[in-house]
């Protein structure tokens, strides 16, 4: 890659990363911290608290993505940065549940994911798109992890409040890095993409089905997993002992995983093998989910599989995306993942609430099961052999 296009997918990687942070933080401690508060005794509530980014994501990817054909996609993504800093400042001041989820709604609102995509496919070429592609699923991949690790260790010096004024701080360095750090886009012109051709794409279909899963199994895992660790007799303040040990273990397996996948043109192979990952996790917490030991060992497994598919999927929809519908298929992405995210915090509080904590790994394997049989009829995607600029 060109020095400008590194430039570019590690600056747009560092908003992914910023802005993500920002929102993951708050997922290892909500569901304790939400009990001492107005509102706090319903887990559906709770949930929902936790998901309801999701929901204004999932309403706004496309129209985010719509707006930055017109308008640029810079603004868009300051603005929608700026609608991320106002919720993050409302759930700091909240003294409720109910406010809380206010301001993860208007959080949710920035839904700039589609808009920060198509950025880098007019920063980059098409033979290093891919390579970019994967520095920004990767960093999604690395944040969720880190967040698990810092989360437990900020709360207990900050507090909650703090945590959404950390991310409302993170927002403000996103936006700088916007506008002083990403070059400047050409001034190319943008095909507007066909939503009937994108959606009658049975690659990209699954591919948004997977991300959708993935998404959905992620947030609902964080609905029983911090009061799981605090029954097991761990303090909330000590959970970083289990995410820390979880998250460097699965770094250590992801990393060759994702080269082997790139380089030896083994995607289908490694991506279907982190799906079963992911299936066998969801029965271990069905089967076997209380206790510490149990807990680290299945969260490190769920690591190892999240990452991997953080970082392969987003390099696979690079490659199928029709080349003129790519900001549209970006956008239909985006939104299911939002849309994942959304109800698995929401789907995760009912669950637990209406039918029991085992209900959710049933939920999370049950779509495991169907992901596989989708991914199993996938074709590998296309190997571009070009050499380096």
């Amino acid at each position: 890659m060109s020095p400008a296009e590194r430039r570019a997918g590690v600056s747009l990687a560092a908003i992914f990363a910023l802005r993500m942070l920002g929102l993951f933080l708050i997922l290892p401690v909500f569901a304790v911290h939400a009990a001492g508060m107005p509102g706090g005794d319903d887990v559906a509530l709770v949930g929902m608290a936790i998901g309801a980014y999701g929901l204004t994501q999932a309403f706004l990817q496309i129209p985010f993505g719509a707006a930055s054909d017109r308008f640029g996609r810079k603004p868009v993504i300051v603005f929608g940065l700026i609608l991320f800093i106002v919720g993050s400042v409302v759930a700091a001041l909240a003294h409720d549940v109910q406010t809380v989820l206010i301001g993860r709604v208007l959080q949710g609102a920035g839904a700039i994911s589609a808009a920060v995509t198509a950025l880098a496919a007019d920063l980059t070429r098409d033979q290093h798109r891919t390579k970019v592609m994967a520095m920004i699923g990767s960093s999604i991949g690395l944040v969720f992890a880190l967040s698990m690790v810092a989360a437990p260790l900020l709360y207990s010096v900050i507090g909650m409040s703090g945590l959404f004024w950390l991310t409302a701080v993170l927002a403000a360095g996103a936006i700088f890095t916007v506008l002083f750090v990403v070059p400047a886009a050409p001034p190319v012109p943008r095909a507007t993409g066909r939503f009937a051709e994108v959606l009658g794409n049975g690659q990209l279909m699954r591919l948004n089905f997977g991300v959708f899963a993935l998404h959905l199994m992620q947030t609902s895992m964080w609905v029983l997993v911090p009061a799981g660790l605090v029954a097991a007799g761990l303090p909330m303040a000590e959970h970083w002992k289990v995410y820390l040990p979880a998250v460097l273990l699965s770094f250590v397996v992801m990393v060759p995983a994702v080269i082997m996948a790139e380089k030896k043109a083994a995607m289908k192979q490694v991506f279907n093998a982190a799906i079963v990952l992911l299936l066998l996790v969801q029965a271990g917490l069905y089967l076997a989910g209380a206790g510490m030991w149990p807990l680290a060992c299945l969260l490190t497994l769920f690591f190892v599989a999240f990452n991997v598919l953080e970082a392969t999927q987003p390099s696979w929809i690079s490659r199928v995306a029709p080349p003129h519908a790519k900001g549209t298929a970006l956008g239909v992405y985006n939104t299911l993942q939002s849309i994942g995210l959304f109800l698995g915090g929401a789907l995760g509080g009912w669950l637990v609430k209406h039918v029991g904590p085992s209900a959710v790994p049933l939920l999370g394997g049950g779509l495991a099961v169907v992901w596989l049989i989708l991914a199993a009829g996938m074709m590998p995607p296309p190997v571009r052999r070009v050499a380096a600029a």
